[in-house]
């Protein structure tokens, strides 16, 4: 059994959304005498992280209403690397996705450590397409799921259609395929977001439910 842990490291420095100083994690320690206790300032979408609905949507739903077992079985890991710009519908019609998957969207992102500025995205017909088939939810490699687009349509189709969003991803090394997927987002009550470990198992097939 092969495992990939698919996760991006939280330290002082990582990379942040828009290289913004106010995202970056803070670490604390204090030893006194043998015994030390550190204490983290955390923005909730550092790194990677699941969106809650509440991001995007006023008044919409917090963490603890995203179903835990739909962040746990089956997801498969989609090949876009050769996407300049933008994932549209266009190029995920052409490929194996169908209801109740989970879709990771690898792209060029993932071979990038600084943030940039014109990274590969999903766009809003992307995001419609992925609705309308039903998928439970979509992850990325970077570290939001759209960039200038008015009103985060992106964020609002997935959300509306009931599709969890998963950002900041690292697929480097995973080839593209099936996999299954043991995504753990910290159990936070009433926030638009959480920090999550996502590990991905490979030949693992496991009955969920």
């Amino acid at each position: 059994m092969k495992m990939y842990d698919v996760t991006g490291a939280i330290f002082e420095g990582m990379t942040v959304y828009k290289n913004k100083p106010e995202k970056q994690p803070i670490f604390k320690s204090v030893t006194n005498g043998y015994v030390t206790e550190s204490r983290i300032e955390l923005d909730v979408h550092t790194g990677t992280h699941v969106d809650a609905p509440l991001h995007m949507v006023t008044g919409g739903e917090t963490m603890e209403a995203i179903p835990v077992d739909k962040l746990v079985g089956t997801c498969k890991v989609l090949d876009l690397t050769h996407v300049k710009d933008r994932i549209t519908r266009a190029e995920l019609e052409c490929l194996d996705i169908a209801q109740d998957d989970f879709v990771l969207l690898k792209t060029k992102n993932s071979f990038e450590e600084a943030f940039s500025f014109t990274f590969v995205f999903l766009a809003s017909d992307g995001a419609q397409y992925l609705a309308e088939i039903g998928v439970r939810g979509v992850g990325t490699d970077a570290l939001g799921i759209e960039r200038n687009q008015e009103d985060h349509p992106t964020h609002k189709i997935l959300f509306a259609g009931n599709v969890i969003v998963m950002e900041g991803l690292r697929l480097q090394e995973v080839p593209q395929g099936e996999y299954f997927m043991v995504a753990a987002p910290l159990k936070l009550v009433g926030t638009d977001a959480a920090p999550a470990r996502v590990l991905l198992f490979e030949g693992v097939t496991i009955q969920v439910g």
